[in-house]
C-alpha cells in the first residue's frame, strides 16, 4: 500500500521530478518528493526545486541553509483526507552587514501565514459550504479536522470579502425583512447573551441585464427597528443611498420610518406576499369568529367552517370544481355564514390585484380596494382596509415598479435552512459571515 508507483521510483535518490506526480497534484512551483497512501489519509510529500534565491532585505544571493517541514491540510483527494508535507527551504544570507539572517522561501498560493490548511483547501471548503449547503463540521470531517481548524482558516477570507465596499456598487433595488436569529435570551453579549433575538436583513433585488432579479444578501444587523434599518443606511454612504430607486418591505413603520428618512427619493414598494397573506388572515379570524358565535365552541370535525379552513387560504383560480362545492354547501348552510363569503371575496379581490397581466388594470382594483374596504359592515375586512389606506402609495407602488420582496423571502429560506444546518449559532460575526457567504454576498 505504501509502495511507490513505476513513475516515482526516481523520487528521493537525486532522479528528476516526476511530471505525473506533479501534474496530479497540481501546485505551481512544487515537486512531488514522495506519496504515501493508508486507509485514512493521504500523505504527499512537497519541494520547491533548488534555485538561487535572494534575501528579502539586502538582494545578495543566500546560500541554503537547512529545510523545515510543515504539515498543511490539503482538500480532499479520491474519497480520502491529504495531508501535505512541505519540505520548506532554509536561507542563509552572505552578506555581513545585513540584518537578516536566515529566511526561509515563502509561497502565497500555497498556504496564508501560519494557516494549517493550505489556500486551495479553504477555497474548497468555502465551495461546499455555499454551494453544497454542507456544515463546517462536515467539511472538517472529510478534511480530517476540527470544526475550529477549518473555520479559522476560511473565517479571515470571508472578513476580508464582507469588508470589501465594492459590493454594495450597483443597487438598484432594495430590499428589507427581518428574522429570528434564536430564542434565548436578549441579555447583551458582554452580559453573557446574544443580544436581540431578531435581525434586520438587507437584500439586493436589483435585476441583471437579462431582467432576472439577483437577489443576495447584501448585510444583517441586529435588532428589528428604524434604527437598525437607518444605521446601515447611513453607514453605506450618500452614494449608495443615492443609487437606490426602489425599496421594498413588509408592513412594518419602522423600517417604512428609516426609508423616508435615509431613501428620500426612492419609491417604497409593499411587499405583494405580505399585502395577500393579511387579507387571508382575515379571512380565518373572521371564520373562527363566525364559528364560535354559531356553535359556541372552536372548529371541530363536522363543523362546515371548520372544513373548509385550508381552502380558505388558496386562490378561487387555483379551486378544484370539488373544492367550490364544498365551499359553497359550507356557507349555504346557515346564513351567518355569509359573512364568511364576504370576507373570501374581499381576500379573492386582493389577489386579483396582483394577478392582472396588465399592470393598469391591477392599479384600478387595488384603488377601489383602499376606497371600499374601510366602510366594509365586517369590522377586520375594515380594519385591513385602513391599513392599506395608511400604506396607499407603498401598496400602489407595485403596480408602477412591479417590484417584490420575494427575493428577501427566498434569501430567508436560505438562512433558515443553514441555521438547521448548523444546529445554530451563538456568535454573531460567525452567523453574520456564513449567512452573507451562502446569500451570494461575498465575492469569494
Amino acid at each position: 500500500m505504501n509502495q511507490p508507483t513505476s513513475c516515482c521510483r526516481a523520487l528521493g535518490t537525486g532522479g528528476a521530478y516526476c511530471h505525473n506526480c506533479d501534474l496530479l497534484v497540481g501546485l505551481d512551483g512544487l515537486h512531488v518528493t514522495d506519496v504515501r497512501r493508508e486507509p485514512e489519509l493521504l500523505t504527499v510529500t512537497i519541494e520547491s526545486a533548488a534555485e538561487p534565491a535572494g534575501c528579502p532585505t539586502c538582494g545578495t544571493v543566500a546560500e541554503a541553509h537547512s529545510r523545515r517541514v510543515v504539515r498543511l491540510v490539503d482538500a480532499p483527494c479520491f474519497d480520502t483526507p491529504v495531508v501535505l508535507l512541505w519540505r520548506k527551504r532554509r536561507y542563509r544570507c552572505r552578506e555581513d552587514a545585513c540584518e537578516v539572517r536566515t529566511f526561509t522561501e515563502q509561497v502565497p498560493d500555497l498556504v496564508r501565514p501560519r494557516g494549517l490548511l493550505t489556500t486551495r483547501a479553504a477555497r474548497w471548503a468555502i465551495r461546499q459550504i455555499r454551494s453544497e449547503h454542507a456544515s463546517v463540521q462536515g467539511v472538517a470531517r472529510q478534511l480530517g479536522v476540527r470544526w475550529r481548524t477549518v473555520w479559522s482558516a476560511i473565517k479571515p477570507i470571508l472578513a476580508a470579502a464582507a469588508d470589501d465596499e465594492a459590493r454594495f456598487a450597483g443597487v438598484s433595488t432594495l430590499g428589507v425583512d427581518e428574522h429570528v436569529w434564536h430564542h434565548v435570551s436578549t441579555k447583551a453579549p458582554e452580559d453573557g447573551g446574544r443580544g436581540p433575538k431578531e435581525l434586520t436583513g438587507m437584500v439586493d433585488l436589483t435585476c441583471d441585464e437579462n431582467g432576472q432579479v439577483r437577489a443576495r444578501l447584501l448585510d444583517l444587523v441586529p435588532g428589528r427597528s428604524k434604527r437598525a434599518y437607518t444605521g446601515w443606511l447611513t453607514q453605506r454612504g450618500q452614494d449608495f443611498t443615492a443609487g437606490v430607486d426602489v425599496a421594498t418591505l413588509d408592513p412594518f413603520q419602522g423600517y417604512k420610518s428609516a426609508i423616508d428618512d435615509e431613501l428620500a427619493d426612492a419609491t417604497a414598494v409593499l411587499d405583494a406576499f405580505h399585502v395577500v397573506a393579511l387579507g387571508t388572515k382575515c379571512v380565518d379570524e373572521v371564520r373562527r369568529r363566525v364559528q364560535q358565535d354559531t356553535t359556541g365552541h372552536r372548529g371541530r370535525k363536522g363543523d362546515p367552517l371548520y372544513g373548509i379552513q385550508t381552502i380558505l387560504r388558496a386562490g378561487a383560480e387555483n379551486l378544484t370544481d370539488k373544492q367550490r362545492a364544498r365551499i359553497e354547501r359550507a356557507f349555504a348552510a346557515r346564513a351567518e355564514h355569509e359573512v364568511v363569503d364576504l370576507a373570501w371575496q374581499c381576500a379573492q379581490q386582493l389577489r386579483a390585484a396582483y394577478k392582472q397581466v396588465d399592470k393598469a388594470e391591477g392599479r384600478k382594483i387595488a384603488e377601489r380596494i383602499v376606497d371600499s374596504f374601510p366602510s366594509c359592515p365586517i369590522h377586520e375586512i375594515a380594519r385591513l382596509g385602513r391599513t392599506l389606506r395608511r400604506w396607499k402609495d407603498a401598496f400602489l407602488a407595485y403596480f408602477d415598479t412591479g417590484a417584490t420582496n420575494g427575493g428577501t423571502e427566498a434569501i430567508n429560506g436560505l438562512i433558515e435552512l443553514h441555521r438547521r444546518i448548523a444546529r445554530g449559532l451563538t456568535n454573531f460575526e460567525n452567523y453574520r459571515l456564513r449567512m452573507l457567504l451562502i446569500g451570494g454576498g461575498l465575492n469569494v
